[in-house]
């Protein structure tokens, strides 16, 4: 017993020590955010001699801060809502209609996930431009989604195939439920375990996502913040003093939002783990 309570003393404090050096990055990266450029050059690591707020207000005014976080929140609202929708519907066909054309739709999903992204944005630049979706939210919202689809769908049907009882929806048709109306008030309230995984896994994905909106979005008006972000930076030399808080800035949101939602994330993925 002595010695299992050294080995676990032993292994906590390797645990602190190397918590301690992933946080120097961030800890390097938050205090910089409160220098003058000459304390960040002669203290990199330093606390700040004399805390100032400049680098914020700057920060907010070359990023047009609230309008950009607008366009975010557009985007990866109307974008999870989506994905969460269409997939849940897709996963709950795919797994009660086992016919032979089902099957194969569900292996053409999989492969989604195997193909990179990358690998069609030529085509995808293409066809976006044909629909006349360039420079539109609907057409960055409509790309989130499709690209999403597969996994989640993955998701979403492994969960029902394991804990949703197929005798609930006997039930409910002998009651004379539609099709519609098991889905929606029998089987969609039983995945709130996954659909909250789906929606956080998606908003963290579409909240960082830069190349969609870079390749898609050309009008300023329409950017989000990772883009207000890149377009900051300096050509041949970046201040860093005012750089950081617009990286802060940019991921802010998306820590408070981890923060509140963590409970749902740790639920979501034990929650399947037993079946019954």
């Amino acid at each position: 017993m002595n010695r299992y309570t050294k080995e676990t003393a032993v292994t906590e404090i390797l645990m602190l020590v190397l918590a301690a050096i992933f946080m120097i990055p961030v800890y390097y990266l938050i205090i910089t955010t409160f220098k003058t450029p000459a304390d960040a050059v002669s203290h990199p690591l330093g606390l700040p001699v004399n805390i100032t707020f400049d680098n914020y207000i700057r920060a907010f005014k070359a990023m047009n801060y609230f309008h950009v976080l607008g366009n975010n929140l557009i985007i990866t609202i109307s974008s999870v809502a989506g994905i969460v929708m269409f997939s849940a519907m897709a996963a709950y066909s795919l797994i009660r209609r086992t016919n032979h054309f089902n099957r194969i739709v569900f292996l053409l999903f999989m492969v989604g996930m195997m193909v990179p992204y990358q690998m069609g944005i030529l085509a995808l630049y293409k066809q976006v431009a044909q629909l006349g979706l360039m420079n539109t939210f609907t057409g960055i919202i409509l790309i989130e989604i499709c690209y999403s689809l597969p996994f989640s769908i993955f998701l979403i049907k492994s969960f029902i195939s394991s804990t949703v009882p197929f005798e609930l929806e006997e039930a409910a048709r002998v009651d004379g439920c539609g099709v519609w109306r098991t889905f929606w008030q029998i089987v969609f309230p039983l995945l709130t375990p996954v659909i909250a995984t789906v929606a956080i896994l998606n908003t963290l994905a579409v909240w960082n996502d830069f190349m969609t909106p870079l390749l898609f979005l050309q009008s300023r008006s329409k950017g989000v913040l990772l883009l207000e972000v890149f377009r900051n930076i300096g050509q041949f030399s970046t201040d860093w003093t005012n750089f950081f808080p617009m990286m802060l800035l940019a991921v802010a949101p998306l820590i408070l939002f981890y923060i509140f939602m963590q409970k749902y994330i740790i639920n979501g993925i034990t929650s399947g783990s037993l079946k019954g």
